[in-house]
């Protein structure tokens, strides 16, 4: 499945032009030339936004970005292994740190999250394998002009989020599965006049 892009000529690629939301934070800057839209088949890092998209949910996506090496620490550096072993005991640990959004249902969100995260590694040999396995393991490219028509969910996220709620999987709707296609390069959605459109296309 794919969502389509905008058709027409593509405007120049200006070799200092950001996709507007990164505005001018270095970390938000770092994030959007570095690590957004780079397809990515690692299931540890596909792990890690996977808890990050999940905690992010009503809340800027700066503020856990901010927060990131928080929840490096606190969640046994993204290994869905030692993760899927928390007990109530180190989720109440959890809801003491102040460095993570201390929301229950989120943390517990997590746990449960990776378990079933080890289930579809046992399933399909990796999670990417099962991730990619929905766009046939090519990154969609979408040719966008203007921010204000980049969508927040489409039929592929309508897809996987269902698939992985019927799997038992939480805090992972049609949005934020969205914004996870988005970040893991899946989905390359950085506008046509970004520096990074090519450059992630090309990968």
């Amino acid at each position: 499945m794919s969502s389509s892009g905008h058709s027409g000529e593509r405007p120049a690629v200006d070799p200092i032009f950001r996709c507007p939301w990164a505005g001018n934070d270095p970390l938000y800057r770092a994030y959007h030339d570095q690590e957004w839209g780079v397809p990515c088949r690692d299931d540890r890092k596909l792990f890690e936004f996977l808890v990050l998209e999940s905690a992010q949910a009503g809340l800027a996506w700066i503020t856990i970005l901010r927060k990131r090496e928080h929840y490096r620490s606190a969640f046994a550096e993204f290994q869905p292994e030692q993760v899927a072993s928390f007990n109530q005991q180190d989720i109440a640990l959890l809801l003491q740190n102040t460095g993570i959004v201390r929301n229950r249902l989120k943390i517990e969100s997590a746990v449960n999250n990776a378990r079933l995260f080890l289930d579809i590694q046992a399933q399909f040999g990796r999670f990417s394998a099962y991730l990619w396995g929905f766009v046939d393991n090519c990154p969609i490219q979408n040719h966008w002009q203007d921010a204000k028509v980049v969508p927040v969910t489409t039929p592929l996220s309508d897809t996987i989020s269902k698939d992985m709620k019927k799997r038992g999987f939480r805090f992972f709707g049609s949005t934020i599965c969205y914004a996870y296609l988005q970040a893991t390069g899946l989905v390359n959605d950085h506008l046509t006049g970004c520096f990074r459109h090519p450059q992630c296309g090309s990968l």
